[in-house]
C-alpha cells in the first residue's frame, strides 16, 4: 500500500483535495471492476462448465440409447411376425404381413440363402439394391453365434439397416425357421428422435464415443456396431454449445451491469463528495479569504447543513469569530486605555520637569538670612551720628555702609530674578494642563458610516453568541450618518449583545431583534433597536447608565452602557433606552448626525 500511494504521489500529483479524490475514486473503481469480473469468471464460468457437462454426458447416453434402441425393435417386430406366422399355414405370407419396415427376410431351416422381400416402409428407389444386398449380408451372419433372437446393425451397400432376427417355431416346438426384420437407419430418423442434428459417417470411427467441443457446437460421436461388436459406421450429434454461450452472455451482463453500477455509485459518490463535502471546504475556505482580505470578522453562512460535521464547523467557526470580534474590542479599549495612560504620565512627567525649578528657587528663597551684616550695619549707623567721630572712621563706615547696601541690591535683584523664572515654570505647567485638558474634550473623528452595513454585521455575529434561535430584522438600503466606525461598532455590538442576553434570561429559547431606521428630523437621524427579551422597570433607565451597573448578577465582561452613553455623546449622538416593564421587552435609540451630502439631498441646511 505504501508503494502504491508513493507512486501516486510521484505521477499522479493532484492539485487539490478534488483531483485527489477522483484518482482515488477512479482507481478504486478500476480495482473494483477487475475484482468483480474475476469473481464473476471464478463462479459463473465453472458453474455452465458443469452444466455443459453434465448436457454433453446426458446426448451421449441419448445417442446411445437410440442406437441400441433401433434394432431392439427391429427384433420385437420379427420375434410378433415369428409368433403369427407360425400358426399361418400359407408360409407365401411372411413376406407380406409386415409392419412399416424396408425389408423382410425370411430363411428355412433347409435352405441355405435368405429370401428378402421389401416391406411396406421401403420407397420404390433401391429396393432390388437393398434386398440383394440385406440377402448377402444375412447369408454371412453365422446364426449359431448370434443367436435365434438377436437385434444387430449390418452394412448394406452405402446403408446401416436395423435388423431383428427371430426364429420361427413349429407346432412341435422345432425351429422350422428364421425371420429377419430390417430397416435404414437414416440421419434423419436420428435427427427426428433426438431433436438435434445428427449424421452417420462411414468409415467407422474408433470403438469408443469422442466428443468435440467447437466454438458454438459440441460433436458427440459414438460408434454404430454390427452383430459382432464391429464399428460399421459413426452417429455424430451435433449440440448447440447453449448453456456455454448463455453462460458467457450471463457473465458478459453481468459484468458489464456491475461495472455501470459501479461507474454510477462512483458518479453518484462523487457527486454527493462535490456537494456535501467539497463545495462546503470550498464556502469555507472562499470565507477565510475574504475575512484574511477585508479584515472583517464575517460570520460564515453553513447554508442550512443543520447538525451534520460541517454544520458544526460553522458554528464553531462563528464562535471562534465572535470571541475574537470580542477580543478585538478589548484589544482596543485597552489600547485606547494604554494610550490615555501613556498620556497621562507624559504629562506627569513633562509637569514634573516644569515644576523642578519652583523647588530650587524656594529653597533659596526659604534659607536662613544672614543677620550679622544687618547688625554690622546698624553699628555703622549709629557710629556715624555721632558727631565725635575721626574723619579717617567715618569714611570708613561709609564705604562699609555703601558696600552693604550693594550687596543688599545685588541680593534682592537675585531673588527678583529667581522668581520670574519660578513664574515661567508655573506658566509652562499650567499651558501642559491646559493642553491636556483640551485634548481630553477633543471629540473622537468622525466620517461618514453606513450603520445598516455596521448593524448587519454585528447582527449576522450575535445571532451566534448565544444557543438560542434569534431573528433578526433589519432594514436593506442604506443610511449614512457622521461617526468613528470602530466606536459605532463597538457600541452597536454591545447593544445587539445586551438585546440577545435579555432574549435568553427570559428562557424562551428564541426571539426576535427588530431594528429601524426613522426618516432624518433636523440634520439628525434616529436608530431603534428592539428586542422581545426581559425589559427593565422604567425607573431603572438613570441607573443603567452609571459605571459597572447590571440588571444581571451573572453578566461579565463587554463594553457597558456607561461607555456606550458617553461615546455616543463625544461622537456628537446620543443613547436612550426604554421600557414598559418586565417582560416587555426594550427599546435602544441611537441618534446621530447625518452626513452633509445626506442632508443636501434631503433639503436640510449643513
Amino acid at each position: 500500500m505504501d508503494h502504491v500511494r508513493r507512486w501516486l504521489g510521484a505521477r499522479v500529483r493532484p492539485r487539490s483535495l478534488r483531483d485527489t479524490m477522483v484518482s482515488v475514486l477512479t482507481l478504486a473503481g478500476i480495482g473494483g471492476a477487475v475484482a468483480l469480473t474475476a469473481m464473476l469468471a471464478f463462479v459463473i464460468s465453472p458453474g455452465f462448465a458443469e452444466l455443459e457437462e453434465r448436457a454433453t454426458v446426458g446426448y451421449r447416453n441419448r445417442l446411445r440409447a437410440v442406437l441400441a434402441e433401433f434394432p431392439e425393435t427391429m427384433k420385437g417386430i420379427a420375434r410378433e411376425h415369428a409368433q403369427s406366422a407360425a400358426s399361418d399355414r400359407a408360409r407365401d405370407s411372411w413376406a407380406w404381413s409386415v409392419f412399416a419396415v424396408d425389408a423382410v427376410a425370411y430363411r428355412p431351416v433347409s435352405a441355405k440363402d435368405w429370401t428378402v422381400r421389401p416391406g411396406t416402409g421401403a420407397d420404390e428407389h433401391g429396393q432390388a439394391g437393398t434386398a440383394v444386398g440385406l440377402a448377402e449380408a444375412l447369408n454371412r451372419i453365422d446364426l449359431a453365434r448370434t443367436g435365434s433372437r438377436a437385434g444387430f446393425y449390418l452394412p448394406v451397400g452405402g446403408q446401416v439397416m436395423a435388423v431383428g432376427l427371430a426364429a420361427v417355431m413349429g407346432r412341435n416346438g422345432r425351429t422350422i425357421g428364421h425371420v429377419a426384420m430390417a430397416r435404414r437407419l437414416t440421419a434423419a430418423h436420428l435427427s427426428g428422435v433426438l431433436g438435434r442434428a445428427t449424421r452417420i459417417d462411414r468409415p467407422a470411427m474408433a470403438g469408443t464415443d469422442i466428443v468435440r467441443p467447437h466454438a458454438r457446437v459440441i460433436e458427440i460421436a459414438s460408434p454404430i456396431r454390427s452383430a459382432d461388436g464391429r464399428p460399421i459406421a459413426t452417429a455424430t450429434l451435433r449440440v448447440s454449445r447453449e448453456v456455454v454461450l448463455l453462460g458467457r452472455r450471463v457473465l458478459l451482463l453481468a459484468v458489464a451491469g456491475s461495472i455501470l453500477l459501479l461507474v454510477f455509485m462512483l458518479l453518484m459518490l462523487r457527486r454527493a463528495l462535490g456537494s456535501l463535502v467539497l463545495a462546503p471546504l470550498g464556502r469555507v475556505e472562499r470565507h477565510m479569504r475574504r475575512v484574511q482580505a477585508s479584515g472583517a470578522l464575517l460570520p460564515f453562512e453553513d447554508g442550512g447543513r443543520g447538525d451534520d460535521e460541517f454544520g458544526a464547523l460553522g458554528r464553531s467557526f462563528n464562535a471562534m469569530l465572535s470571541q475574537l470580534k470580542d477580543l478585538r474590542e478589548q484589544n482596543e479599549i485597552q489600547s485606547f486605555a494604554l494610550g490615555r495612560s501613556e498620556s497621562a504620565v507624559a504629562v506627569l512627567h513633562n509637569v514634573r520637569n516644569a515644576l523642578a525649578p519652583l523647588g530650587t528657587i524656594l529653597s533659596v528663597g526659604l534659607a536662613p538670612e544672614d543677620r550679622g551684616d544687618r547688625i554690622l550695619m546698624a553699628r555703622a549707623l549709629a557710629e556715624l551720628a555721632r558727631d565725635d567721630i575721626a574723619p579717617e572712621r567715618r569714611a570708613k563706615l561709609v564705604s562699609f555702609i555703601r558696600t552693604a547696601l550693594d550687596a543688599e541690591s545685588m541680593a534682592r535683584d537675585s531673588v527678583r530674578g529667581q522668581l520670574e523664572l519660578g513664574r515661567d515654570a508655573m506658566r509652562q505647567t499650567l499651558e501642559i494642563i491646559g493642553a491636556q485638558q483640551a485634548r481630553a474634550h477633543e471629540r473622537p473623528g468622525r466620517e461618514r458610516c453606513d450603520i445598516t452595513d455596521i448593524i448587519a454585521r454585528n447582527a449576522t455575529i450575535a445571532r451566534y453568541a448565544q444557543s438560542v434561535s434569534i431573528g433578526f430584522t433589519f432594514p436593506a438600503h442604506s443610511a449614512y450618518v457622521l461617526a468613528n466606525r470602530v466606536i459605532l461598532s463597538q457600541v452597536i455590538g454591545n447593544l445587539l449583545s445586551n438585546a440577545v442576553e435579555a432574549i435568553v434570561a427570559t428562557g424562551r429559547g428564541h426571539g426576535s431583534i427588530l431594528v429601524e431606521i426613522l426618516p432624518p428630523v433636523d440634520g439628525r437621524i434616529a436608530t431603534r433597536i428592539i428586542d422581545d427579551g426581559e425589559g427593565f422597570e422604567p425607573g431603572m433607565v438613570t441607573q443603567l447608565f452609571l459605571p459597572g451597573f447590571s440588571t444581571r448578577t451573572d453578566k461579565s465582561g463587554g463594553l457597558g452602557l456607561h461607555w456606550c452613553a458617553n461615546s455616543m455623546a463625544a461622537m456628537g449622538g446620543a443613547l436612550e433606552l426604554r421600557s414598559a416593564g418586565r417582560g416587555t421587552g426594550a427599546v435602544a435609540i441611537l441618534t446621530l448626525d447625518l452626513d452633509g451630502r445626506d442632508r443636501e439631498k434631503t433639503g436640510l441646511a449643513a
